[in-house]
C-alpha cells in the first residue's frame, strides 16, 4: 500500500496522485476582466458548487509555478468582484485546453482559443457564447442556458456532453446517465418521474416486467 503525508513525506510516485483520487471533477472554466478591460479565461479543476440555497460556486487556484505569484483569475475576480463560469463541453475541449496556456497578463485567451465573447444579463465579464450553460458570480446571481441543451425542461447531458478532469492529463466525456429516485422523497420533480417511467417502458424486454417496475416506481416517487 502506498501511504504518504502530503507536505511531510514523499509519495514516491512519478506524479502527485492526489488529483487522481477524487474524480471526475467538474471544470471551472472561469472568465474575468483584466485591469485594462481585456478578457481572461482559464480552466480550474478544483471547482464545484457549495450550496443551492443560496446558490454558490467556488474555484481554487494555486500560485503560478514559475514564480509563486497569484493567478491572474484570482486577482481579477477580487478586483472586479465578479467572475463567470462556462460549461466545458466535449466539442469545446480543444479551446479549453488552449485557454490553460500560461500567457502574459493582458493577453485575451478568448481570442487565443477562438472563443466568442457573449455579454450576460448581470455583469460585465463576458461568457463563452459557444458554451450552453453559463453561471455568474461566486454568489450565483444569473444563469444562462441555451434552450437547445434542454429536453422536457431539463438540462440534457447527452446533448451538452460535459467534460471533467480526472488524474494527470486525463479527461472524461459524460454521455450516459442513469436515474434513481430516493425512496419516499416527495420532492422528486414530476418531470423526472415521467422521464424514468418512459425509460423503464422502453428498456423493458420481458412481458409484464414493465408493469411491475412502474408500480414500484409509482410507490416510491
Amino acid at each position: 500500500m502506498v501511504f504518504y503525508k502530503p507536505g511531510v513525506t514523499d509519495h514516491g510516485l512519478p506524479f502527485n496522485p492526489f488529483k487522481a483520487c477524487v474524480v471526475p471533477r467538474p471544470i471551472g472554466w472561469i472568465s474575468t476582466l483584466n485591469k485594462d478591460g481585456s478578457a481572461n479565461i482559464a480552466p480550474y479543476s478544483q471547482f464545484n458548487t457549495l450550496s443551492t440555497d443560496p446558490p454558490l460556486v467556488m474555484f481554487s487556484a494555486n500560485q503560478k509555478p514559475e514564480n509563486g505569484e497569484r493567478k491572474d483569475t484570482v486577482i481579477n475576480a477580487e478586483r472586479e468582484g465578479e467572475f463567470c463560469w462556462s460549461l466545458t463541453t466535449y466539442e469545446l475541449r480543444e479551446a479549453m485546453n488552449i485557454s490553460a496556456m500560461g500567457v502574459p497578463y493582458g493577453n485575451d485567451e478568448f481570442e487565443l482559443a477562438g472563443l466568442t465573447k457573449q455579454v450576460g444579463s448581470v455583469i460585465k465579464t463576458p461568457m463563452v457564447q459557444q458554451s450552453p450553460v453559463k453561471v455568474v458570480i461566486g454568489r450565483v446571481v444569473g444563469i444562462h442556458i441555451d434552450e437547445s441543451a434542454l429536453t422536457n425542461g431539463m438540462i440534457d447531458v447527452a446533448k451538452t456532453q460535459p467534460i471533467a478532469r480526472c488524474g494527470y492529463f486525463q479527461y472524461v466525456k459524460l454521455t450516459e446517465t442513469f436515474d434513481m429516485l430516493v425512496p419516499g422523497d416527495e420532492r422528486t420533480p414530476m418531470a423526472l418521474t415521467t422521464k424514468l417511467r418512459e425509460k423503464v417502458e422502453a428498456d423493458s424486454k420481458v412481458e409484464g416486467k414493465a408493469e411491475d417496475t412502474l408500480a414500484a416506481v409509482a410507490t416510491r416517487a
